[in-house]
């Protein structure tokens, strides 16, 4: 079974840019959840993947359209490379910086998309399009340019390729995403389930119950990241991939640095720079453009097929075509009663030409004059 076409692209769109703003307002929430609770990012990570889970699973028997369930591979496939990606991301903040996974990660990760689109999908960007992520690679650089660094472990060596793998996965998961022909909300619950299995080991080293805070406070922050960011972003973000290009995706997920300096002006009242500003603004700026080249190209697409399809109706429609239609009938008839061997005196021209005119496949019946005979079997 193919995509979910019948998904319009604009919603598509919409559905990534929304699952990249959950994505920074989940970092944001968890940054307060780690202060909060004592818990670590792999620990929180487990947690939002297992909420994700219990979440959809719960949700699933309500659906009533379903494309086809991904196989077992599939879903180890793209759970692994969730787990890897999200993981690593953390490691690499933990590692080098905010600043430095940041760029590393959402900046590498459209430009590895992108290549993988090319090869694997082949899915062509055209200059312009190359030239909107450019743009878009610089706003992200210029949008962290003054993210505070406090929290890095003064490692950047080691956290740059960290945050590379993690770059990696999620191009990975974003391609096979992309070429996929599942139901997009089983493959986000396969995914977790994969992924909640991969984390439990390592969330229970790091430490998976909090160590202080209020438990009330604890768990509803942990319930916010698993519904919002995690189950619901995820399943509109597969979702989305059906019907928007793989590349324009990654672009319109760089939304998700945007929410999260949006929240931290807005909430925390930290100072915008000029620099991020300008940032801010090119980043919009290519995921506008990127979004409205998306939509363009899928009316193309709808228009062309509606011409392909205009010539066939007309002839359809014409006299002729319905006369032959009438002929094809009244010889499909005629053979019918003929189908005993009363087909004596017929010559074969007469019978060809029934037989060509008749719907469905061409029987031909070739009679010897003053023989009886009845069709071939």
């Amino acid at each position: 079974m193919g995509h979910n076409h019948s998904l319009p692209v604009g919603r598509g769109l919409f559905f990534i840019a929304f699952a990249a703003a959950s994505w920074g307002v989940g970092g944001f929430v968890a940054a307060v959840l780690y202060d909060h609770s004592g818990l670590g990012p792999i620990a929180v990570t487990f947690w939002r993947y297992l909420g994700g889970l219990l979440l959809l699973a719960a949700m699933r028997p309500l659906r009533k359209a379903r494309l086809s369930k991904p196989t077992k591979t599939w879903m180890v496939v793209n759970g692994l490379g969730m787990a890897l990606y999200q993981t690593a991301y953390y490691v690499a903040i933990d590692l080098a910086g905010v600043a430095v996974a940041t760029v590393v990660v959402l900046g590498s990760g459209p430009v590895l998309v992108t290549l993988g689109a090319r090869v694997f999908l082949g899915e062509r960007l055209g200059r312009t399009g190359a030239a909107t992520v450019a743009v878009s690679l610089a706003g992200l650089v210029l949008l962290t340019s003054d993210v505070n660094q406090d929290g890095g472990g003064g490692h950047p060596i080691e956290g740059l390729a960290v945050a590379l793998v993690s770059a990696a996965g999620y191009a990975a998961v974003t391609l096979l995403n992309r070429a996929a022909k599942d139901d997009p909300y089983d493959s986000a619950l396969g995914g977790f389930a994969v992924g909640t299995v991969v984390l439990l080991p390592l969330a229970l080293m790091e430490g998976l119950l909090p160590t202080r805070g209020g438990i009330g406070v604890t768990a509803g922050l942990l319930a916010f990241l698993g519904a919002v960011p995690t189950a619901l972003a995820y399943a509109l973000f597969f979702a989305g991939l059906t019907v928007v290009r793989a590349t324009t995706a990654s672009v319109v997920a760089l939304v998700e640095p945007l929410a999260a300096v949006a929240l931290g002006v807005l909430v925390l009242h930290e100072p915008l720079t000029g620099w991020s500003a300008a940032g801010a603004g090119l980043l919009l700026s290519a995921v506008v453009t990127l979004s409205l080249t998306e939509g363009q190209g899928a009316r193309r697409s709808r228009t062309t097929a509606v011409t392909a399809k205009a010539p066939a109706a007309t002839a359809a429609a014409s006299p002729h075509h319905q006369r032959r239609e009438e002929s094809a009938g009244a010889g499909g008839a005629a053979l019918a009663d003929g189908g005993g061997g009363d087909c004596a005196g017929r010559d074969s021209t007469t019978d060809v030409a029934l037989t060509g005119l008749a719907p469905g496949p061409v029987t031909t019946t070739v009679h010897v004059p003053g023989e009886r005979t009845g069709p071939e079997a």
